[in-house]
């Protein structure tokens, strides 16, 4: 595949303004998608139909799977951000699987249990308290979060991603030991990728471990991380899996709390950042050259509106 056929950079252009008539389909390769879905802000935008308040959350996802821009299928992933916060429950992932087309995948956030070293003071970790037993242990992580999937929504299921946060009160060489000793544990017919909130673990180590078990650099756009372009530089330019997670989460420098509360009701683009559509479309594009698949991931913490956000990077893209 010629990526060079299928994607492109308008430089001058930041606002959406509608694909050009000549604009070549999206590739294949690329899937966009919102780190979740459940917004009410977003009514008139990809929603058009009227669902009950208490059916709302649970019943959108199919308009949103089959939303067009311009004419073409704009989601074709969405982040399950929920799976946080405890494993999906099997009636969930049937109610969410009825709602998909076939070529539909979730990209699901590993269940904090797993990436969390210690329990802090948090009413839901309450009474648990110190050191996490469930740290990187590789037969929970498959009893408690795959068995689920594995049973009921295997067809949809992408990336799983294990997100680390900044502050993991574990020294950087104990973490990639451990990291690659779960990473080598987990079964290999489901697809991973790591995401790190810190760029003191964005080493030539932390790159070998990945690619060494096939798996995913999580690219993140957020308050402490260096810009997309500078983590990829940051791993030799090279990706460590046969396909690229990218969230586009918050401005740099800018606290989630503070991006929720200039950016609500999430209807309208209040801050572009050119940089980072940019930098997405780079990966992107050379994830296409290298045949690789591309998840583009993004919140409404970004920029103000994750679709509005979705449908600018795509205008970026043309032959």
């Amino acid at each position: 595949m010629d990526g060079s056929q299928q994607l492109g950079l308008w430089t001058e252009q930041l606002q959406p303004t509608g694909l050009p008539p000549d604009a070549a389909p999206l590739s294949p390769l690329i899937r966009f998608g919102t780190s979740t879905w459940t917004y009410e802000g977003w009514q008139g935008l990809v929603y058009k139909k009227s669902y009950p308040p208490s059916r709302f959350k649970s019943d959108c996802l199919a308009e949103y799977a089959r939303y067009e821009y311009n004419g073409e299928r704009l989601f074709r992933t969405v982040g399950f951000d929920f799976t946080f916060y405890g494993p999906p429950t099997t009636p969930q992932l049937v109610h969410y699987a009825s709602q998909l087309p076939p070529d539909f995948v979730a990209c699901s956030k590993v269940w904090e249990e797993i990436t969390v070293p210690t329990h802090t003071r948090h009413p839901r970790n309450a009474p648990a308290m110190g050191a996490n037993p469930h740290f990187l242990a590789a037969g929970y992580f498959a009893e408690q979060v795959l068995a689920p999937y594995a049973a009921v929504f295997r067809p949809h299921a992408g990336p799983f991603i294990f997100e680390f946060q900044r502050g993991l009160e574990i020294e950087p060489d104990e973490f990639l030991e451990r990291l690659d000793k779960f990473l080598g544990r987990l079964p290999t017919s489901w697809e991973y990728a790591i995401e790190v909130r810190h760029e003191r673990l964005l080493t030539s180590d932390y790159h070998a471990i990945l690619k060494a078990h096939g798996v995913a650099h999580v690219y993140n756009h957020w308050t402490h991380m260096p810009r997309l372009s500078e983590q990829h530089r940051m791993l030799a330019g090279t990706f460590t899996a046969p396909f690229v997670v990218l969230r586009l989460l918050t401005p740099r420098g800018v606290k989630y709390e503070d991006a929720v509360k200039r950016y609500k009701p999430y209807d309208k683009i209040v801050q572009p950042l050119p940089e980072m559509r940019t930098d997405t479309v780079d990966l992107a594009e050379q994830a296409v050259k290298e045949e690789r698949r591309a998840y583009v991931l993004v919140n409404n913490r970004s920029e103000g509106s994750a679709p509005r956000t979705v449908q600018a990077i795509r205008d970026l893209m043309k032959r």
